[in-house]
């Protein structure tokens, strides 16, 4: 019953497209060249829909100087270039960017009765994406545009955070030529994919800890430059209202290129480094002097929750080891709470109930990117990842309808 519906309503909407093209009004059309273009009779293509396959034939017109041609009815449906609808492209859009292809094309036939390859929907999941990256990139300038301007809201009471972290996307050869990498060799296997999301704190919960706002969290990421990273998250804390928030705090995990970000567009925020990272450091720290096993000193790990961090450092540096390669570990681990001493006064951050772990961003590498991007066997261009990634960003951060209402001819 359920595929004679679909054929039937496939009928319905082959005699709508004829009726809509038979009574469309009658207009010029014009070249880019600025030439009237010439009718050349009407072209057919199997137009894929959510109901079905459904004929097509419409009007193909070309420009007698230039050669080049158009079909204005495609430009109006939204198919340029394409026999799979705006409905049916959106759910290959979804389905490439859940799971991997193969199971993106078992789902739709399964759940949709539509039967794709699954090349066919990585290629409009991916064409898709870039689609996404562009109309960010649009509303990104457009953001940009408006900095300064008089804030038509009041002030948010809620504290707003900003946090942002990176994780390896597996790549292939040919996007890792020229790059140093983690690797025994010094060879790299990954690109780095930088993650950042915006949300809000409401209040405390029960036990008086801090609140994140339910559905606050919004993501932005590619695989890109620090500097291109900046602006893009620096243009999501705008569009989500930092400039109308009172207390403004910044999360990370103490990396030089975090501190570069904060400085250049959030320095006014105030700056915290994660404790759990903290805590990873201040491990190694003891494993460098008693073993793999070791853990840090009870009074290594009251100081660091007080943030008295110049006399962890002190007490710390009394104890370094005998061998070279293990003195220049612990100095690098030392310089990791020098440098980041202003942005570990955890007992003052507590006392004005922020919050001091990166865990929304930690959580959101795994869902945003690694849940899709890292699974076994995976190789990545940067292209192809980055197109997937924006619309993982997109989909999860409750954006996607809006995406698919701005395309509406």
């Amino acid at each position: 019953m359920l595929q004679a519906a679909r054929q039937g309503g496939a009928g319905v909407l082959g005699t709508l497209l004829s009726h809509w093209q038979g009574h469309a009004p009658r207009e010029v059309i014009l070249c880019q060249c600025g030439q009237r273009m010439r009718s050349r009779g009407r072209r057919r293509k199997g137009l894929v829909t959510t109901l079905g396959r459904v004929p097509f034939a419409r009007s193909f017109y070309q420009c007698p100087p230039c050669s080049q041609g158009r079909f204005p009815d495609d430009e109006r449906l939204d198919i340029v270039q394409t026999i799979y609808s705006p409905g049916v492209r959106r759910l290959m859009a979804r389905a490439g960017s859940q799971s991997q292809f193969a199971q993106a094309a078992a789902d739709l036939r399964c759940y949709a009765g539509l039967t794709l390859e699954a090349r066919e929907i990585e290629r409009v999941a991916e064409e898709v994406g870039h689609q996404v990256e562009q109309w960010l990139s649009a509303q990104q300038e457009q953001i940009l545009q408006t900095v300064g301007t008089p804030a038509p809201a009041a002030a948010s009471e809620a504290k707003f955070y900003i946090s942002f972290d990176g994780t390896g996307v597996p790549v292939r050869k040919s996007e890792l030529l020229g790059r140093r990498g983690k690797q025994a060799d010094g060879s790299a296997r990954t690109r780095e994919a930088k993650l950042g999301c915006v949300f809000t704190q409401v209040g405390l919960d029960k036990e008086g800890y801090p609140q994140r706002e339910p559905h606050s969290t919004t993501y932005v990421g590619a695989i890109e430059s620090s500097t291109l990273f900046g602006w893009r998250l620096y243009t999501e804390a705008l569009r989500r209202g930092l400039e109308q928030a009172h207390t403004v705090v910044v999360l990370t995990d103490g990396a030089r290129y975090n501190r570069t970000i904060i400085q250049t567009h959030f320095h006014d925020a105030v700056h915290i480094v994660d404790l759990f990272h903290a805590y990873e450091h201040l491990t190694t720290l003891a494993q460098i002097l008693w073993g793999q096993e070791a853990k840090a000193p009870k009074a290594w790990r009251d100081w660091l929750e007080a943030g008295d961090i110049g006399r962890l450092i002190r007490q710390a540096g009394k104890q370094l080891p005998a061998s070279a390669k293990s003195k220049k570990s612990m100095r690098k681990q030392l310089r990791y709470f020098e440098n980041n001493a202003p942005q570990m006064r955890y007992a003052e951050y507590r006392e004005k109930k922020f919050f001091v772990g990166s865990g929304v961003v930690e959580a959101g590498c795994r869902t945003v990117i690694g849940e899709r991007l890292k699974q076994s066997g995976m190789r990545w261009s940067v292209r192809g990842a980055n197109a997937i990634i924006a619309l993982r960003c997109c989909i999860l951060s409750g954006r996607f309808e809006d995406f698919w209402a701005s395309r509406t001819p």
